[in-house]
Order: structure tokens, then sequence, then C-alpha cells
């Protein structure tokens, strides 16, 4: 009976093997779930997802499927404050005449006739919704065979819990605050002992060789230490349709700038598009710039480059002459030409992009983002775009 919510999982991403599935049934034959679709939700969670990065994904299929289950104890907040305001605790020694069993199906279209009649708060008696008393439906009270509402019982539904997305942090495509980024770019590494320093590290298996060779006696061999020889060259876009990200984007530069595991780094801005110059800082102000042609000459193919900007900008900005009028200098070559230098030049570059994937094809500047990508392999500025592309990076 399930089967549609199987493909409604599947269809907000999540990884659900015939296996795992096939396990929640098996569950479900066993009544583990009871007769809850909040004990349902704990257990379809538990079975069905693999990481803390798909609880979000979960929550929002679960939420979207069962939205239009309305459980018999969601009831109106006022009914909830008449309950939850002191309960009248009393104990029966005798079953009284008015204390019939009820069939659960009889139960709830009793207890949806006293819901349309009951308009205020009611203690004691033996047929409103109310606290202590005899009523079948209430708490705090006593019926062999009622309904229990409110008091220590009561609980969010299951959609509720959903649609509260408390997971939405551990979302894997989730944009980036400072520590993040930071843990992203560790991955940044390519080790290497080819560095001109001193033989400080101890190398066990070079010693216990050594060691065997000189009849026992120790004798210890020291190695070089392995450095990490990755060289970065960061370019941002600045300004215009760059300020909406502008938070994103110096959280990126914020952890980069303080990192220490890197042997080089190196940072620039452009706007719209790399033109004949590079600014020094995010003003891009005129004269705070080195020429692009100096950076080409004297950073090295080995750096790695990673281009930051929404790549949307006017056509005429990318594919013409002068297209940086407006920005102190004219550029006698295209911006899309010297794209294509930066591409040629570099063995590995890329380009983050804070716009969402999803809107590439449609959103303004859809033309110039679509250029860009013919150059430069292009990523989205979440979690899983930034390992995509540091993955790439490190790529031979």
């Amino acid at each position: 009976m399930f089967i549609h919510f199987f493909y409604t999982l599947r269809e907000y991403g999540l990884e659900v093997s015939l296996d795992e599935w096939l396990c929640l049934m098996d569950a479900l034959d066993r009544g583990l779930a009871g007769n809850s679709l909040r004990e349902f939700y704990y257990l379809c969670r538990n079975v069905l997802v693999k990481r803390e990065s798909d609880y979000d994904k979960f929550d929002m299929a679960f939420a979207a499927f069962f939205q239009s289950i309305r459980p018999v104890d969601e009831l109106p907040e006022e009914l909830w404050d008449w309950l939850n305001q002191g309960e009248l605790e009393r104990e029966l020694e005798d079953m009284p005449e008015w204390a019939k069993e009820f069939d659960f199906d009889t139960l709830q279209k009793m207890f949806r006739e006293r819901l349309e009649e009951q308009k205020e708060k009611h203690d004691g008696g033996n047929y409103w919704v109310g606290t202590g008393g005899t009523s079948p439906f209430g708490h705090g009270g006593y019926n062999p065979a009622g309904i229990r509402v409110g008091g220590a019982g009561r609980h969010r539904s299951a959609v509720q819990i959903a649609e509260e997305r408390n997971f939405r942090d551990f979302r894997q495509d989730n944009e980036l605050d400072t520590r993040q980024f930071q843990m992203a770019f560790r991955k940044l590494r390519q080790f290497s002992t080819r560095v001109d320093t001193a033989k400080t590290e101890l190398d066990i298996d070079e010693t216990i060789d050594a060691t065997c060779e000189n009849a026992g006696l120790l004798r210890l061999v020291y190695e070089k230490p392995r450095k990490n020889t990755v060289k970065l060259l960061l370019l941002m876009d600045a300004g215009g349709s760059m300020y909406q990200h502008s938070e994103l984007c110096s959280r990126l530069f914020q952890a980069l700038h303080d990192s220490t595991h890197l042997k080089d780094l190196k940072i620039y801005y452009f706007h719209n598009c790399v033109y004949d110059y590079l600014y020094t800082d995010p003003s891009c102000a005129s004269g705070r710039w080195i020429e692009t042609e100096w950076v080409l000459r004297n950073l090295d193919s080995d750096y790695k480059v990673i281009l930051v900007g929404d790549a949307a900008m006017s056509s005429y900005e990318l594919l013409s002459r002068g297209g940086n009028l407006d920005w102190y200098v004219y550029n006698k070559e295209p911006g899309i030409d010297w794209l294509k230098k930066l591409e040629r030049h570099y063995k590995n570059i890329v380009w983050l992009n804070p716009i969402k994937k999803e809107r590439w094809g449609y959103a303004w500047g859809s033309r110039t983002i679509a250029l860009v990508r013919d150059v430069f392999p292009m990523y989205e500025l979440t979690l899983d775009g930034l390992d995509a592309a540091i993955q790439k990076l490190l790529s031979r």
C-alpha cells in the first residue's frame, strides 16, 4: 500500500534500495510502527535513511506524501489550553453505569461530535472533552475505554515533525558557512617529499633496515617531511549582481584566507568577467590592479585556479571589445578570449557559481552562464559542488 511513498522518496533524491524497502515492510508486518503515523515516521527514517545529510530530504518527502493525513489528535489550540490547565486527578473504586466499552470507530465518531458541540473548557463530568471526570475523552480522569487527549501524552504529529525540517543544516547541498568551507578546502592537498627542506622526519621502515644491516645497533634514518604542494589562485567576481551573494563569498574568502595548509595562495578580483586587469581588492577601484598578462607570466601552470562568480552579465560584456568600458579600462579583447587564455594556461581550473544549478538555464544571464560553462567546468557553490570542484582540481 506504500508503493507510491517509495517512489516519492526516490523523487526527493533518497537512494532507497529494494532490500531496505523489504526490511521496512517486514517491520510493519511485525507491528513495529503500531497504529501511529508518528511511529511509522521514525521507523521509516531509521530503516531507510543512511546518512544524516539525507534526513532533510526524508522529511520533505514524508511531509509531501502524508500532508493530507489529519490525525485524530490534531485539535484546536484553544482546546489544548483547556486540557493543559490543572488536571483533576481522582480514582474511582467502582465502575459506574455510564462506563461502557465502545469499539474504536464508535469512539472516533463520538469524539468528532463532541468537538463540534463543545465551545468552552470543561473539568469533570462524563460527557465533554476535559480533565478529570469520567468522560471517554480527555485526561486526568478515568474511563476504561476512552481516548486520551492532552496531558503528558500530547505529541506533535509526524507531519508536523517532518515539516519542521530540523535537519536542513545537515544537507550536503546547503550553502556553506565559514567552518564548512574550511573543512572542504582541507581536502585540497597533494603531498610530496620533493621539497627544499631539511630531513627532519623519522623514516621508520628505513631505520629498521639500516639497523638490521648495522648488526642490530640502532641507526636512525630521516626523510624530508611530506608537504602540501598545492598552490591556489582564487579569482572572485565583485559588485553588480554579486552583491546578493556577498555574504557567502565573504565566508569563502575568510576560510581560504585563514588556511595554513596551502603552499601558496593568491587572491584577485574582477567584475563580471576577466579583462586586461585583475583587481587587488573587492572594490575594483581604478589603479588597484595588476595586469592579467603579468599573472599569466608569473603564476605558472601548476597553480590550481578557482573562479567564483554568477557568470550572469550582458552578452556584450562577455563577447565584445569594450565590454568593460564602464570599468575604467577599454578592453581590446573580448572577455571570453581572456577566459580562454586562463583555461589554456592552467591545467586545473574550475568555476563556482552561487546561483542554484537548477536556475542556470533560465536565470537572468543564462546565455552568458552557458558560454562560460563551455570554457570551464562549473559547479554550484554548495558543499557537494565544492567537493566535486576540489576533486576536479586534484585530478591529473
